[in-house]
């Protein structure tokens, strides 16, 4: 057996480091290009949301490299993303592709069932060291986020233009070249040490935007267009309301064990959407009024076209932009997207933001003159 699974952005880190800890063998995807969406909008369904597309040409080109066995996890409720898995597997076949597939679905109630498909997974390795593996995989998320979230911070604040990207490219080349969470832990804190070195400059005004939206299309670089190093060589510091850790933690383990949750966007978004109506609408929402909350400059919502919750979503957001104060910007992504007219749009949104600031200092500063 040689499993493989879809990219996503760091997501193949952390099963990278799950995998070496159970010695189960594997096939990273090759990371997302023109090629591996040609391949999904050839094979996919039209009308089929972007991530479905991409994932269809990841497990194209991990089975030329030898992958037949597909992880993924599962999903229920009126995001599509619970359908993946069977559509998927009906198109590979029709391909005349022979593989097997794993669907982690969270246990609802059927605890033994979600036992069952993990001790497939396994073989004879003990749960015990099956829980210790997951364990140090979600520890490699969390360190891989806080490693983003340094990399937004210092990007539009750096004196030498480029070097964040040199770095952070440099760590994408070197820890696929390791083994084990313990050596991918080196990396990130060797790439974390030479990204505080980075020579900054704290005079500049650095305007803030918060990223929400469909999971997929916020993590993955391809799909986004690296959105956050695009922002951040514009001088924004980005923050991004969903990442692997926080999915890991609160929608995979706290589903799991009776453990208190945190998603401070649930309450947040109740004035404007009080439950869950799949995918991440709620936290779309939620996270938005947030981001107006702690002084944020402004908002980007992206999404794959035809995501029925993101749709919901950008239908209230006018609302929290006029009762809030903050402007909101939606870019709706699918492979027709033409990457000049998507940049164009988010240099006029910063620069909207920055006359924005302009004119609020200018009155500041009149009234001030006027005692």
């Amino acid at each position: 057996m040689k499993v493989t699974f879809p990219y996503m952005g760091n997501t193949c880190i952390v099963v990278k480091a799950l995998f070496e800890s159970l010695n189960i063998d594997f096939v990273t995807p090759p990371m997302c290009s023109k090629r591996t969406l040609e391949l999904g909008t050839k094979y996919a369904p039209e009308l089929a949301c972007l991530p479905l597309k991409v994932n269809i040409g990841n497990f194209i080109e991990s089975i030329e490299k030898g992958a037949d066995t597909i992880l993924m996890t599962g999903g229920c409720g009126p995001c599509r993303f619970g359908y993946y898995a069977e559509v998927q597997r009906e198109i590979l076949k029709d391909l005349g592709y022979n593989v097997d597939f794993f669907v982690l679905e969270l246990p609802n109630g059927n605890f033994q069932e979600f036992l069952r498909r993990v001790r497939k997974l396994i073989g004879k390795k003990s749960l015990w060291k099956a829980v210790m593996a997951v364990k140090k995989a979600t520890n490699v998320s969390i360190e891989l986020d806080k490693l983003d979230k340094l990399s937004f911070q210092i990007r539009p604040r750096e004196k030498v233009k480029g070097k964040t990207d040199w770095i952070m490219k440099k760590f994408q080349s070197q820890v696929f070249k390791v083994k084990g969470a313990e050596e991918i832990y080196n990396i990130i804190n060797s790439t974390r040490e030479e990204l505080k070195a980075v020579e900054i400059d704290d005079t500049r005004y650095i305007p803030k935007i918060g990223i929400v939206g469909e999971i997929y299309t916020v993590i993955e670089p391809f799909t986004n267009f690296k959105i956050e190093q695009l922002l951040g060589n514009m001088g924004v510091e980005v923050d991004r309301s969903l990442n692997i850790s926080h999915w890991i933690v609160e929608h995979m383990i706290k589903q799991i064990l009776p453990l208190k949750k945190h998603r401070p966007y649930e309450q947040a978004a109740q004035p404007y959407l009080n439950t869950m109506i799949g995918g991440h609408a709620q936290e779309t929402i939620g996270n938005s009024v947030l981001y107006a909350q702690q002084g944020y400059d402004g908002v980007i919502q992206l999404y794959p076209f035809t995501c029925m919750p993101e749709i919901v979503a950008e239908s209230i957001l006018p609302t929290i932009s006029n009762d809030l104060d903050i402007p909101i910007l939606t870019l709706i992504i699918d492979e027709l997207t033409g990457e000049a007219g998507y940049k164009t749009r988010i240099e006029a949104f910063v620069d909207m933001l920055l006359r924005r600031k302009e004119r609020v200092v200018t009155n500041n500063e009149y009234i001030l003159s006027r005692y």
